[in-house]
C-alpha cells in the first residue's frame, strides 16, 4: 500500500457531542492514517442548520484533541482542500451537480410531497417495496424548462439505470446490489439543500480520500455513493465498514445506558489513554488476549485485517478497570494536577486552600490513588481528610458503637497522647502493644479506629493516615466516638 496515497478523513455533524461511536470510528482513520503514514483529514458536515450549533463544533474539536487525535486538514489548521466545511462549499456542489444534468445523468422531479405520499402509500398497499415512479425522468427539456420558468419547485434526481453494483469492503468482503433496489436518489432536496449522498461522494472525491473507513450502519449508502461516483466520473475510494459499539443489553448505545459522549467520559475522571486504548479493542483485536496498549503500539500493530463483523459491547466494568490501570502508572506529579483541577472545579476545595495546604493535599492524594479508577472519585476518597464532620457507615457503627469498645477507645487516646512520632511504622508498634496489654486482638483495635477515623469499614494504611491528619484531630474523633458509646449507653 502507497503510504503517499493514504488519506482518510472523520466527518461529524456538530449537532451535539462527540459520542464514542464516532469517537472510535475518527481513532480507527486516525490510526490507520497515522499507521501507514497518509494523512487524517477533519472535515464538518454542518449542512443540518437548525440543529449545528457552534458550541457543539467545538466542543467536537476540543474532545479530538484531548482525545490525542490531531488532524493533519481541516478546522483551525487548514489545508489544500479548504473549505472544510459543508455550509462553505455549496458553489462545488453546484458545479458538480450542473455536470451531471448537462450529461442527462440527473433530472428535474417536480413531483409535489402530496404525489409522492401517495404513491407511496399506493405500492404499500399493494404490498410493493416503495420506489419513485420515475415518470420525471421522461420530461423532455421543454417541459423541464416550462414548468422552472413557471416556478414549479423542483428536487434533482440521480438517473440510476438498470444493473448491478458489486465493491470489495475491507472488513465485510465482496457486496453485490441490484439497482432494481435502488431508488432514482435525490442529491438536491426541493427546497434547495444537497442531501447526504451527494455531497458526501464531492467531498470525499475531490478531497482525494482513498479509504473510507466508517460504522457499518452506513453500508447500505455505499452502492448509492457508488452511483455517484461513477456518474461524476470520479474514482471510487475503498471502503472499510465496522461493527456498532452497542450497550450491554445488545442496543444501540446511548445516554441511558450510562454515559455515551466523551466529554461526558472525560467529566467522570477517564483518562485520555484510557479511552484510546478501549476505544481501540471495540471491533479491533490484535492477538485476542492483549488488551493494554499504548499511543505508540496502536499505531504500530493497528490493521483494518484485523476488524472483526460482530458488533462490540461496551463493558463499562473492563473500562473502569482500564482506567484504574492506567491512573496506577500516572506519575505523582500528573496525579496531582489531574486530582486537583478536579476537585476546584467541583469546588470540593478552595484557591486559598491549595496555595496554603498544598502539602497536605499532596500526601492524601497520593496516599488514596491507589482506590481510584477514576479521577472523579477523588472527592470522595478525601472526605474524611478535608472534613472533620463525615458519615459512619451505618452497619459498622452499629457493629462498634457498643459499650464494650469503650475500653479500647479510652487506651487508644491515652496512647495517642502520649505518642511523640506518628510515623506509621511506631504508631502501629505501639498499638499493636496496647492491644496485647488490654487482652485484645490487633484488629479488635484497629477495625473500630478505622471507622473512628474514616467513618468507613476500608480505607488506606490506618497509621499513614493518622501521621498525615495529625494527632489533635485524631484525638478528637476518638474522644468523638467514644463520647457516642457512653450516650447510648
Amino acid at each position: 500500500m502507497s503510504d503517499d496515497n493514504i488519506r482518510v478523513r472523520f466527518a461529524p455533524s456538530p449537532t451535539g457531542f462527540l459520542h464514542v461511536g464516532g469517537a472510535r470510528t475518527a481513532l480507527f482513520n486516525w490510526l490507520f492514517a497515522r499507521h501507514w503514514g497518509g494523512k487524517f483529514i477533519l472535515r464538518i458536515e454542518d449542512t443540518d442548520r437548525e440543529r449545528s450549533k457552534p458550541e457543539y463544533e467545538e466542543a467536537i474539536l476540543r474532545d479530538m484533541r484531548w482525545l490525542g487525535l490531531d488532524w493533519d486538514e481541516g478546522p483551525l489548521v487548514g489545508g489544500p482542500k479548504e473549505p472544510y466545511f459543508q455550509t462553505k462549499r455549496g458553489p462545488i456542489y453546484q458545479e458538480q451537480l450542473e455536470k451531471l444534468l448537462v450529461v442527462g445523468d440527473a433530472y428535474h422531479c417536480f413531483c409535489s410531497p402530496e404525489e409522492l405520499t401517495a404513491d407511496r402509500e399506493a405500492q404499500l398497499a399493494a404490498e410493493k417495496i416503495y420506489q419513485y415512479s420515475g415518470k420525471c425522468a421522461q420530461l423532455s427539456v421543454g417541459e423541464v424548462k416550462e414548468k422552472i420558468e413557471h416556478g414549479i419547485m423542483s428536487a434533482i434526481r440521480l438517473r440510476v439505470r438498470e444493473g448491478m453494483t458489486t465493491f470489495n469492503d475491507m472488513v465485510r468482503g465482496q457486496v453485490t446490489v441490484d439497482h432494481n433496489e435502488i431508488d432514482d436518489l435525490v442529491l438536491v432536496r426541493r427546497g434547495g439543500e444537497p442531501t447526504y449522498n451527494f455531497v458526501v461522494v464531492v467531498d470525499d472525491a475531490l478531497m482525494e480520500i482513498s479509504h473510507v473507513i466508517r460504522g457499518d450502519d452506513h453500508l447500505p449508502n455505499t452502492p448509492k455513493q457508488i452511483l455517484i461516483y461513477n456518474a461524476l466520473g470520479f474514482k471510487t475510494p475503498q471502503f472499510a465498514h465496522i461493527p456498532l459499539i452497542l450497550g450491554e443489553d445488545r442496543t444501540p448505545l446511548s445516554k441511558r445506558h450510562g454515559a455515551s459522549s466523551v466529554s461526558e467520559f472525560k467529566r467522570q475522571g477517564y483518562l485520555p489513554e484510557t479511552m484510546m486504548n478501549y476505544l481501540a479493542l471495540l471491533g479491533w483485536s490484535f492477538d485476542g488476549k492483549t488488551e493494554i496498549f499504548s499511543r505508540d503500539e496502536l499505531i504500530k500493530k493497528f490493521g483494518l485485517d484485523r476488524i472483526v463483523k460482530s458488533a462490540a459491547a461496551f463493558d463499562y466494568d473492563k473500562l473502569r478497570w482500564l482506567n484504574g490501570h492506567y491512573l496506577q502508572v500516572l506519575d505523582n506529579e500528573k496525579m496531582f494536577r489531574l486530582c486537583k483541577e478536579h476537585l476546584l472545579e467541583n469546588k470540593i476545595i478552595s484557591e486559598e486552600f491549595v496555595q496554603t495546604e498544598e502539602n497536605y493535599l499532596r500526601q492524601i492524594i497520593e496516599l488514596v490513588r491507589g482506590n481510584l479508577k477514576t479521577i472523579s472519585q477523588v472527592d470522595g476518597e478525601l472526605i474524611y481528610f478535608l472534613n472533620d464532620a463525615y458519615t459512619y457507615d451505618p452497619q459498622a457503627l452499629v457493629k462498634f458503637k457498643v459499650p464494650e469498645n469503650a475500653p479500647i477507645f479510652e487506651k487508644v487516646i491515652d496512647v495517642l497522647k502520649e505518642t511523640d512520632s506518628l510515623a506509621a511504622t511506631v504508631l502501629e508498634e505501639k498499638f499493636r502493644n496496647a492491644a496485647t496489654q488490654s487482652g485484645r486482638k490487633f484488629g479488635e483495635f484497629v477495625h473500630p479506629m478505622r471507622l473512628a477515623i474514616t467513618g468507613r469499614t476500608n480505607s488506606p494504611n490506618l497509621f499513614e493516615i493518622i501521621g498525615i491528619i495529625g494527632k489533635d484531630r485524631c484525638l478528637e474523633r476518638f474522644q468523638r466516638f467514644l463520647n457516642m458509646i457512653r450516650s447510648s449507653n
